[in-house]
């Protein structure tokens, strides 16, 4: 998939790709990319591509999919063994 098939970037934020064992982000202010594997990030395992994409800048450290209903800082994202406790999901 690229970039045009996941649709428009929001707040600098962009899905880059979606894998079977997660999805690959691109934060645009710091120029990083972070890989949120499905085994670690549980709430979007079963979600759609459209709510996989529809992420949202809040504030300077969260990120937020209003679709799912998930908050994540980047130290999370960054650092998920550092947050062991995970949804039952």
């Amino acid at each position: 998939m690229n970039s045009a098939t996941l649709g428009a970037s929001t707040s600098g934020l962009e899905v880059t790709n979606i894998s079977k064992h997660g999805f690959w982000l691109f934060e645009g202010t710091s120029q990083e990319e972070f890989f949120l594997s499905f085994q670690e990030f549980p709430w979007f395992a079963e979600a759609s591509i459209a709510q996989i994409t529809d992420v949202r800048r809040e504030g300077t450290s969260t990120l937020h999919w209003p679709a799912l209903d998930v908050d994540l800082d980047f130290e999370r994202i960054r650092h998920p063994e550092r947050f062991p406790l995970r949804s039952k999901i």
